[in-house]
């Protein structure tokens, strides 16, 4: 196993030893991080994990990983027959 519980493929700490790396390579690492997970995986508490494990001030896989953990606002749906005009 190349990871473990909270990081099955070891994404985030290969982000992390990656120099020069993006904000926007991080996303997609987080992305597919978040994809690996097992359903069951509770995901904020992995990435609280991972922040108290690799957490670098500064770096942007941590400033991605702190945007993980922020309350998304519920989506809202949009459009459809109610938003046309008569």
């Amino acid at each position: 196993m190349k990871g473990d519980m909270y990081d099955p493929k070891a994404l985030i700490r290969e982000a992390y030893r990656i120099e020069g790396i993006t904000a926007g390579e991080c996303r997609s690492i987080f992305l597919d991080w978040a994809l690996s997970l097992p359903t069951e995986q509770d995901q904020k508490e992995a990435i609280t994990v991972l922040l108290d494990r690799h957490g670098e001030a500064g770096h942007p896989m941590t400033q991605v990983l702190e945007e993980g953990l922020e309350v998304q606002p519920k989506a809202r749906r949009r459009g459809g027959w109610r938003s046309r005009e008569r």
